[in-house]
């Protein structure tokens, strides 16, 4: 098959290509570093000339709401006019599990948007919601870290290695469109303080976590939000095995 990954040369969508390559398919990246732009569209005929099914990996920038979900609007909008130009069987969204149940993220808003917009594109499609990645932890630790101390909510997850979610991704857009998936996470509930503190551990670094809801996470995601539903696929990857992962690249 033919297949475009947008957001080619992020996290996700770099492992994407890879699983997708090694399983002999024709990939075609979308990213402005590969002179396509999803803002302008520019490139994007082009691109999907001949393409089978598009996976979008893409993740917003960092803005405040109303432009963040005109963001996701502009570049969900010009890629499914371009699928539909081009003929495209099959359009793949990776989500985020738990959107529907938090207000007040201005993130989750934008996939939010992002999602309708799939929904009624005319292209037959698949969302895929996943938990948190292994590293999002840490991330939310990084984002209030000052001199050493840094502040983060005792949020219950179910976190996913990015591995196991790009090949989920090449799985679902080698196959038929199957609407809304019940959703990918890992195999075992962690708090993400914890997880925090065991992979600054792994990466030897030390940090003072101070666990608090009064910071760009509240409470509205406590207890059961984003955990998966009934009928998620468990990825098989553990956090345990991920930290391994970690402590190779700290000794490095």
């Amino acid at each position: 098959m033919r297949i475009a990954v947008a957001g080619a040369t992020g996290n996700i969508g770099a492992l994407t290509v890879a699983v997708l390559e090694r399983a002999g398919h024709e990939v075609v990246g979308i990213s402005r570093s590969l002179g396509v732009d999803l803002i302008t569209g520019e490139g994007l005929d082009q691109a999907l000339t001949g393409v089978d099914a598009v996976v979008d990996a893409t993740n917003g920038p960092a803005l405040e709401r109303d432009k963040l979900v005109e963001y996701f609007a502009t570049t969900t909008t010009n890629l499914l006019a371009a699928e539909r130009r081009a003929g495209v069987r099959h359009h793949v969204l990776l989500s985020i599990v738990g959107i529907h149940g938090v207000d007040g993220n201005d993130h989750y808003y934008g996939k939010r948007e992002q999602e309708r917009l799939v929904q009624a594109g005319g292209v037959p499609w698949s969302i895929v919601p996943a938990t948190q990645f292994h590293d999002f932890a840490a991330m939310v630790a990084g984002w209030t870290e000052r001199d050493g101390v840094a502040t983060l909510p005792p949020l219950l997850v179910q976190p996913v290695a990015p591995a196991d979610v790009a090949e989920f991704l090449a799985e679902v857009a080698t196959g038929e469109p199957v609407g809304l998936h019940p959703g990918l996470a890992g195999p075992e509930r962690h708090d993400l303080v914890d997880m925090a503190r065991r992979t600054h551990q792994a990466q030897g670094r030390d940090v003072k976590l101070v666990p608090t809801w009064d910071g760009v996470i509240g409470v509205e995601m406590a207890g059961n939000v984003l955990l998966p539903g009934e009928g998620a696929r468990i990825a098989p990857t553990t956090f345990d095995q991920w930290l391994e992962t970690q402590r190779v690249t700290a000794v490095r």
